[in-house]
């Protein structure tokens, strides 16, 4: 049995002040007994304007949030699943990418967002993530964390199941999709898809999300959720920011596979044939 934190927060437009909220929650995680704590999408930066946006991004070895977060890892003996951070590449793009940091305070893994969200929504907003943003190669999945394998994927991610089919394959226990949801597709799909990738994958799903009104005039939609292999739902975080906690009890995804054995009944599909 693992204990794991969820910080759920509305990251706002100064780095600075975001790092530093995210220490606290390291040292409330740690408090709180949790061996690991997970961050939405985004924990270090999230702002529409570009341009303002622009001057504080940094490379991944001069990020303030990053190194932040490595040394209060490192201080209070505790794992990080960074949600995303927002660093330059050397494509002249930025890379939304995750980072999984031990107890030491050393970069065990990375994971760059490979789905990217380019849409006109009916609300007005318009958004064009390939505009700023490099995409990710292929899958990650981490092997020696406190909850077992974890497998490395990024919000608009979550709306493509072979990508959580390949994690499972890879012998995942737990996946995090961490997100900044928007509310009307929040309130539509959050719950639903995310219980549906932790039933298709037999394994645990941990969704650490931003929420509330933010600094840059978006809403996100919270609800940061931690969903067993069965697809109940563990933890449910609302719409209030903060530290929550939930157990993680590996056996329980070979009793769930035991009973609905989907994964090893899969099979090779040819083309689809129009008739």
């Amino acid at each position: 049995m693992s204990r794991i934190a969820l910080f759920q927060c509305s990251t706002g437009i100064d780095p600075e002040a975001n790092g530093r909220r995210l220490v606290e929650a390291v040292g409330e995680a740690a408090s709180g007994g949790a061996e690991m704590l997970f961050t939405p999408e985004m924990s270090g930066l999230l702002d529409r304007d570009s341009a303002r946006a622009a001057g504080k991004l940094r490379r991944e070895e001069n990020d303030p949030v990053l190194a932040a977060a490595r040394e209060a890892a490192r201080r209070h003996q505790m794992w990080l699943s960074i949600g995303s951070l927002a660093v330059l590449g050397d494509n002249g793009k930025v890379a939304n990418r995750s980072y999984v940091v031990d107890r030491d305070g050393q970069v065990r893994a990375r994971y760059d967002k490979i789905h990217l969200f380019d849409v006109d929504l009916p609300t007005g907003e318009s958004w064009r993530e390939s505009s700023v943003y490099s995409r990710g190669e292929g899958a990650v999945v981490v092997n020696g964390t406190p909850v077992g394998k974890l497998g490395l994927t990024i919000c608009y991610d979550l709306r493509f199941p072979m990508l959580f089919a390949r994690i499972a394959e890879a012998g995942a226990d737990l996946i995090s999709v961490p997100a900044a949801f928007t509310v009307p597709t929040g309130r539509a799909h959050w719950h639903v898809l995310l219980r549906a990738r932790a039933i298709e994958a037999g394994l645990f799903v941990v969704a650490a999300a931003q929420v509330g009104r933010h600094e840059d005039g978006r809403e996100t939609f919270g609800h940061s959720l931690v969903i067993d292999p069965w697809g109940d739902v563990l933890l449910d975080m609302g719409e209030t920011t903060g530290v929550g906690f939930a157990e993680i009890d590996l056996k329980r995804i070979s009793d769930v596979r035991s009973r609905i054995p989907a994964l090893s009944h899969r099979r090779p599909i040819a083309e689809a044939v129009t008739l």
